[in-house]
C-alpha cells in the first residue's frame, strides 16, 4: 500500500491537461466488446480502473492494445459469457460487460461488481432492463477460488436474442441506462428507453454505437429510441473530456490560491460545476476558442447567500444537474470559503463520511445525517494522517492537504490513481510538492 506524503500550503502556477472521461470510457471498453470487430478509442485516461477494464476484457479473449493515450480493442474472438469473477469485483464498471456478453453469447454470469464503498448501489434496474428484452436472470451463492462467497447472477436471452421493448427505468441510473443501451444494440427490433440517464459519458456511449452503425435517436435526452442490429462496423471514437477532473483542477486552485489554465476542456460539459463555483465566490475564465478554462489567483472566496439571506444549497441530481461525485469536491471547498452553505448529497448515504478527516483537520463540519452537511468557512486546516475512501473523497481530500498548514499524509491512495492518472507528478510539475511512498 502508497501513501502520499503533502506539503501544504504552496501556491501553483502553470497548465494542467484534463484527461479523458473515466466514466465514459469504461462503457466505451464494454461496448468494444459487442462490436466483435476492431475499435479505436482515443484520450484514454491511463488509470486503474481503466487498466481493470481492460484486463477483464482480455480475459474475455478480447486482443487490446496501448499507444499513449489510444486503445485498440480487437474483440472478434470472444470467448465466454461468464465475466471473471476476481476482476470483477474490483470496480462497479464491470457490469456493463453483462450486456455484451448477452448479446454475443445469448447469456452472461458476473458477481456483485466492486467499486466506491458510498453507500447501496442497486442492480435492480439493470436487471429490470434486461428482463424487458426477455431476458431471465437469477442469482446463485457461490464460492470463489479464495473461499469466499459472493453472489453471481446468471442472465439468459429468449431463443433468438433479445427482443426490442419499452424500458421505463425506475431511476436514472448511468450504468443501467448504459446496459440497457448496449443490450437494445444488439436486440432485434426498436427498443425505446424511458427515463434514461443522459449524461455526458451516456451520449458518447451513444455516439460511439453510432458510428458502429446503430441508429439512435434522442442522443442527449431522457428518452432513447434504439434500433437494433446484428452487424457492427469498426469504430474510431474520442472520449470527451472529464469534467469531473476539471471541475477538482478548479477547487485545487481557489483552495491553495493559485493561477492555473486548463487545456482539453468541453465548456459545454461545465455549465453547472461553473454556476456553482460562481456561488462559493469562484470564478474561472472560459476561453470556448482554445478548449481551456484559466482560474485566477486572489479570488473572492465568499459565499453568495441565496434571496432573503439564506444559507444557500449545492445538491447533486441527474444530469444536467449538478453531479454526484463533485459532491465531495464542492464540500472539502466549502472549507475555505467565507460563509455558510449546506451540501446534500441524495445518492449515497456513505458518500459524506469522509468528512470526519476534514473535521480533524479543523473544518468547521455539521454532518446533520448521512446526506446532509453543514459548512461554515473559512477554517484554517492543519496537516494530518489520513485515508482515501473512495475516489472523489481521495481527490477532495489531496485539496484539503495542500491548503493545510503542514505536512500530511494520504493513506490508501490507491483510490485517488483509480480515477486520476498520475496525479502526484502533475501536479508536482506545476509547484506541489507531493511524494510518493
Amino acid at each position: 500500500m502508497s501513501i502520499f506524503v503533502v506539503e501544504g500550503k504552496r501556491r501553483l502556477s502553470g497548465e494542467l491537461t484534463v484527461a479523458g472521461n473515466k466514466n465514459e470510457a469504461l462503457p466505451l471498453i464494454a461496448a468494444a466488446v459487442l462490436v466483435g470487430a476492431k475499435s479505436v478509442l482515443k484520450n484514454v485516461p491511463d488509470i486503474s480502473d481503466v487498466r481493470e477494464m481492460c484486463n477483464i476484457a482480455e480475459k474475455l479473449g478480447a486482443k487490446v492494445a496501448w499507444k499513449e493515450k489510444t486503445l485498440s480493442i480487437d474483440s472478434k474472438n470472444i470467448l465466454s459469457g461468464e465475466i471473471p469473477l476476481d476482476a470483477a469485483r474490483k470496480l462497479r464498471g464491470s457490469i456493463l460487460f453483462a450486456s455484451s456478453l448477452l448479446v454475443r453469447f445469448g447469456e452472461a454470469a458476473f458477481p456483485q461488481p466492486g467499486g466506491d464503498k458510498i453507500g447501496r448501489r442497486r442492480n435492480d434496474t439493470h436487471f429490470f432492463a434486461f428482463e424487458k428484452l426477455g431476458a431471465k436472470v437469477t442469482q446463485k451463492r457461490e464460492i470463489t477460488d479464495d473461499g469466499d462467497e459472493i453472489t453471481v447472477y446468471y442472465i439468459t436471452a429468449p431463443k433468438g436474442g433479445l427482443i426490442g421493448a419499452e424500458i421505463y427505468l425506475d431511476e436514472a441510473s448511468v450504468t443501467a441506462t448504459e446496459n440497457a443501451i448496449i443490450a437494445a444494440a444488439g436486440a432485434n427490433g426498436e427498443t425505446t428507453i424511458i427515463n434514461a440517464a443522459c449524461e455526458p459519458h451516456c451520449q458518447g456511449l451513444c455516439k460511439f454505437l453510432i458510428s458502429a452503425g446503430v441508429k439512435i435517436e434522442g442522443v442527449g435526452s431522457n428518452i432513447l429510441k434504439i434500433y437494433g442490429r446484428k452487424n457492427f462496423a469498426e469504430v474510431s471514437h474520442v472520449v470527451g473530456c472529464d469534467y469531473i477532473e476539471a471541475s477538482s483542477f478548479i477547487s485545487l486552485a481557489a483552495c491553495t490560491n493559485s493561477d492555473i489554465v486548463l487545456r482539453n476542456v468541453q465548456s459545454d460539459v461545465m455549465r453547472m460545476p461553473l454556476h456553482q463555483f460562481s456561488r462559493l465566490g469562484i470564478d474561472v475564465i472560459v476561453n470556448k476558442d482554445e478548449n481551456s478554462l484559466r482560474i485566477r489567483d486572489n479570488q473572492r472566496m465568499e459565499i453568495k447567500t441565496d434571496i432573503g439571506n439564506c444559507i444557500p444549497r449545492i445538491e447533486d441530481a441527474p444530469w444536467p444537474g449538478f453531479p454526484t461525485d463533485l459532491t465531495s469536491i464542492m464540500l472539502v471547498t466549502a472549507t475555505q470559503v467565507k460563509g455558510s452553505c449546506l451540501i446534500h448529497e441524495k445518492m449515497f448515504e456513505s458518500r459524506l463520511y469522509f468528512a470526519d478527516n476534514l473535521q480533524g483537520m479543523g473544518a468547521q463540519i455539521i454532518l446533520c445525517d448521512p446526506h446532509r452537511a453543514v459548512i461554515i468557512g473559512p477554517s484554517t486546516l492543519s496537516g494530518a494522517r489520513i485515508s482515501s475512501p473512495d475516489i472523489r473523497a481521495g481527490m477532495a481530500l489531496l485539496i484539503a492537504t495542500m491548503c493545510a498548514d503542514g505536512t500530511s499524509k494520504i493513506h490508501n491512495i490507491e483510490q485517488i490513481d483509480r480515477g486520476y492518472e498520475e496525479i502526484d507528478a502533475r501536479l508536482n510539475a506545476i509547484g506541489a510538492n507531493i511524494k510518493r511512498e
